[in-house]
């Protein structure tokens, strides 16, 4: 089997096909991985999929295991919290994680299980063919260079929202859909917050919002925690979807300078990170199609959505082990991908076009839309606390880590 891009998607997929004895090797575009990125949650289905992988312990030894997630109004008075992963009844923990860091736990394991041969650097798939039995990829050195094609029985391209495979089957398709939303982001020591292990979601995009969160403990062996920011405010189209354009502070520090609260000095926070990386949001429409007999995509290839309900990362890992079971219940090939499409194409879909309407900061924007962007004296004279938990149940339902709904699924591989 061949595996295009190593990323979520492509290393636990890599992973999941040695759990059930099927060869590959992947293929990923960059001369050297390295441990980029700020960053990310995983989330308990997610989780629950990596534990079966045995990677608990790694994540643990990188990772906060985050207890809650509160959300504030931008003047820093609370509105409401949730339990997260265990304290919630999860089974499984929720993971507040470096995005290098959960590479790295996902590459390590590659390596040691599969052996150093088992993923390719500097290998960008430009196209792909087939016959009845088999499917060739064809690739370029990042110099633009041909390389030698590379044959599989089935290909899984998981390279990403640019991706060539993706733009082969769907030509048409045309420049990813910006949301009219531009995250800066960053991470810096600092002193815990809260509960120590608190995603807190803070403002909202017309007057600049706020996710802060801690992603390693002691840092500095002074018990300063890395703690991750993630600061959104509505802006222009932007001239390129570059993930690694430094922001200048001027574009996005104002709207947040006098967040002075009481459980965090916003500015403090915000002054400590350098550099601060310009991230526009944006997605893709939902496909109608993924799969082309003997090829198929998955990830952020498939389905790319923003960032707004911590799914993205953990939607890429369901279909890495959804598929894997497929194939380990069908066999390798064509109809393994059918199945896996017709599950996941359909759950993914509804999770980017979630993230669009109604994340889990919707209930920010009903606090900012029904206060007048006010002060309130009771939260409960704004929104009853039975509207802010249906926003999160709906959420939980549509991307598949409702604790009930988690607990009684039936295992993918």
């Amino acid at each position: 089997m061949i595996v295009v891009g190593a990323g979520a998607a492509g290393l636990v997929l890599a992973l999941s096909l040695h759990e059930i004895g099927v060869d590959c090797r992947v293929y990923e575009a960059v001369p050297e991985l390295a441990p980029l990125g700020v960053g990310i949650n995983l989330l308990p289905h997610a989780v629950r999929e990596l534990d079966q992988l045995g990677l608990l312990a790694a994540l643990d030894a990188r990772a906060v295991r985050t207890k809650d997630a509160s959300y504030f109004n931008r003047f820093g008075q609370h509105i409401f919290t949730e339990l997260a992963g265990e304290s919630a009844g999860y089974p499984w923990p929720q993971f507040s994680i470096h995005r290098g860091d959960m590479q790295t736990v996902f590459l390590d394991a590659v390596l040691d299980r599969l052996g150093p041969d088992s993923v390719v650097t500097g290998h960008r798939c430009v196209r792909v063919e087939q016959d009845s039995g088999s499917v060739t990829a064809h690739f370029q050195d990042p110099d633009g260079a041909e390389l030698p094609p590379v044959r599989g029985s089935i290909l899984v391209a998981c390279d990403g929202i640019h991706s060539a495979v993706r733009g082969q089957f769907h030509p048409d398709e045309g420049d990813p859909v910006y949301s009219g939303l531009t995250s800066y982001r960053a991470a810096a020591p600092f002193p815990p917050f809260l509960s120590g292990a608190n995603t807190a979601r803070i403002g909202w995009m017309d007057v600049g919002k706020l996710i802060v969160y801690p992603i390693r403990d002691d840092v500095d062996g002074e018990g300063r925690q890395l703690v991750n920011f993630v600061a959104t405010l509505k802006r222009p189209h932007p001239n390129s979807y570059s993930w690694t354009k430094e922001a200048r502070p001027q574009d996005w520090f104002p709207p947040f300078a006098d967040w002075h609260f009481d459980w965090l000095d916003v500015p403090e926070l915000l002054r400590s990170a350098d550099p601060v990386l310009v991230f526009p949001m944006v997605d893709r429409d939902p496909l109608d199609r993924w799969t082309f007999e003997r090829a198929t995509l998955a990830g952020d290839a498939a389905h790319p959505m923003t960032p707004r309900g911590s799914n993205g990362a953990g939607q890429a890992i369901l279909d890495a082990r959804f598929l894997a079971g497929r194939l380990k219940r069908r066999g390798v090939g064509p109809a393994a991908l059918a199945e896996y499409e017709a599950t996941r194409l359909p759950a993914t879909a509804d999770v980017v076009r979630m993230n669009r309407t109604n994340p889990p900061d919707a209930i920010l924007r009903e606090v900012y839309e029904r206060s007048g962007d006010k002060p309130f004296d009771d939260i409960n004279d704004v929104i009853p606390a039975s509207e802010l938990r249906a926003i999160i149940d709906r959420y939980r339902e549509v991307a598949g880590f409702d604790v009930e709904q988690l607990k009684r699924r039936p295992s993918f591989v």
